[in-house]
């Protein structure tokens, strides 16, 4: 049973709020944290045109919920960072009765950016139902559109965000969205359909068997059941109410280690009475049908949602983040590749890559000793902040201020050496690719057998054999994987 696959973090932008039901005030925050919550959000109120709880409308009608932050004092039109997501982003946390953390919205404000945030369609308060990655792709050119013509943008939009935040990325991109300007998409695997030589159709499949790491992520995202207000609720109403409700899931909790050895796997949420969807119920009203589960690789049906394929084009300047620990650095390197090698001239020679040393999403955790798994790796901290806000002052701003100059087009993090190393492609110039080969006296089964790697065909071979139930699995140890609770945990184990 082969584990994998991504996370609800975000590199630079959404710390999605815990959900809590009945009453207010019952969290764990501290006094000084609470303090800390309301000073920023009281600085946002001073700095920032604050538009929250706006009902954008999509070409079909449906309204995606918007929250806008703008700087007040701007001398001119400003530049848009644009973070579009399935998760929580309310501005009230209602677990602790107090704001959620400001810090991303208040940052941008302070560079003169403003900063957009809305849900994907069928998520809080955003309507519609919910297909994975987004879809339909209009909704991101729709979106795109809608702020990029609005009367105190300079027109030029940049997104970034990490997993779910960004897998949406790319294929919107291809459509090429007027005001379109510049991305930073990080930890972005799940959002890549067939991209030579993988073809696992958003991280679905590996070598042709379904990942399990999906039916748990699913199972918390897939609510086509949900609570909404009237269609008519006016903006002023939907903010007060958002103070009572953020109508996040509560879902009980799974112990994902057990469920996910149930057989078959088309049934796996529902045998955790989780909520019905895409997964494995038919879903007439949306663009791929839902049905998951039953699909082929080849299914039309993985063509008609809102992953990117290699029939697509990017043209717009790109900043790659990956790490070696994620479920997807082989189809995120390869979507890099092949942006660089089709776009035009000018815009493929701006296209960047990060490789970090570390899990999904978490290149901010790297530390003087990051430790992933159970190896420490070394000092593998980055400044991505200034990486980030040196791109975006760049193309949306406009500023000369020399990135490119020093920017190596891959900086990758070599474990081992531990250290980070700069290369104008990837693999890097000079790099061999070596075939290992597996050996056996007969008895290498065992940690004290006699198997061995070769880089040479052994001269003589015996073979191994060892028991296997199907009906009892083993499941991934450590390695480069993703979200599925307590089933798994990534990094190098012994």
């Amino acid at each position: 049973m082969r584990i994998a696959f991504r996370a609800l973090v975000t590199v630079m932008a959404l710390a999605a709020i815990a959900p809590r039901g009945f009453g207010q005030g019952r969290g764990q925050m501290t006094p000084q944290a609470i303090q800390d919550r309301w000073d920023k959000e009281h600085q946002l109120e001073s700095l920032a045109v604050i538009d929250r709880k706006l009902m954008v409308p999509m070409r079909d009608g449906v309204r995606m919920a918007t929250d806008v932050y703008r700087p007040k004092n701007a001398s001119g039109r400003v530049p848009i960072v644009f973070v579009r997501t399935p998760y929580n982003f309310n501005y009230w946390d209602v677990r602790n009765g107090v704001p959620r953390d400001m810090s991303a919205e208040l940052d941008a404000v302070k560079r003169g950016y403003a900063y957009v945030e809305m849900n994907e369609r069928g998520h809080f308060f955003s309507e519609g139902n919910y297909d994975i990655l987004g879809p339909p792709l209009t909704d991101g050119y729709d979106a795109i559109k809608w702020m990029s013509t609005q009367s105190w943008t300079n027109g030029k939009v940049g997104l970034i965000g990490c997993s779910s935040t960004a897998e949406w990325q790319m294929a919107v991109a291809a459509q090429a969205p007027p005001g379109l300007t510049a991305i930073i998409p990080q930890g972005f695997g799940a959002g890549v359909g067939r991209v030579a030589p993988y073809y696992e159709q958003g991280n679905w499949y590996r070598g042709g068997a379904v990942q399990m790491l999906f039916i748990a992520w699913l199972n918390g995202e897939q609510n086509q059941v949900r609570p909404m207000f009237p269609p008519g609720t006016s903006q002023a109403e939907l903010i007060r109410e958002s103070k009572s409700f953020d109508l996040a899931q509560q879902l009980p909790p799974v112990d994902w280690s057990q469920a996910l050895r149930h057989l078959p796997e088309k049934d796996i949420i529902k045998a955790v009475d989780g909520p019905r969807g895409i997964f494995a119920d038919s879903m007439p009203g949306i663009a791929t049908g839902g049905g998951m589960i039953e699909r082929t690789p080849n299914d039309p049906a993985w063509y008609r949602g809102g992953l990117f394929h290699d029939d697509m084009r990017i043209n717009v300047p790109g900043l790659w983040f990956m790490s070696w620990y994620d479920v997807s650095v082989g189809p995120n390197l390869a979507t890099y590749n092949f942006v660089r090698r089709t776009a035009s001239p000018e815009i493929a020679n701006q296209q960047y890559a990060v490789i970090a040393p570390t899990l999904h999403c978490s290149y901010k955790r790297a530390t003087e000793n990051t430790v992933v798994g159970e190896r420490s790796v070394g000092d593998a901290r980055l400044d991505y902040d200034a990486l980030t806000w040196g791109w975006f002052d760049m193309f949306l701003k406009g500023e000369n201020n020399r990135l490119l100059d020093t920017l190596p087009k891959v900086r990758y993090y070599t474990m081992g050496l531990n250290k980070w190393q700069s290369s104008d492609s990837w693999p890097p110039r000079g790099a061999q690719t070596v075939t290992y080969y597996l050996s056996s006296g007969g008895k290498a089964n065992t940690v004290d057998g006699d198997g061995g790697l070769t880089t040479n065909p052994p001269a003589s071979d015996k073979p191994d054999g060892f028991s296997y139930d199907p009906m009892n699995p083993v499941p991934s140890y450590g390695g480069n994987v993703c979200c599925t609770g307590n089933a798994v945990s990534g990094g190098a184990v012994d």
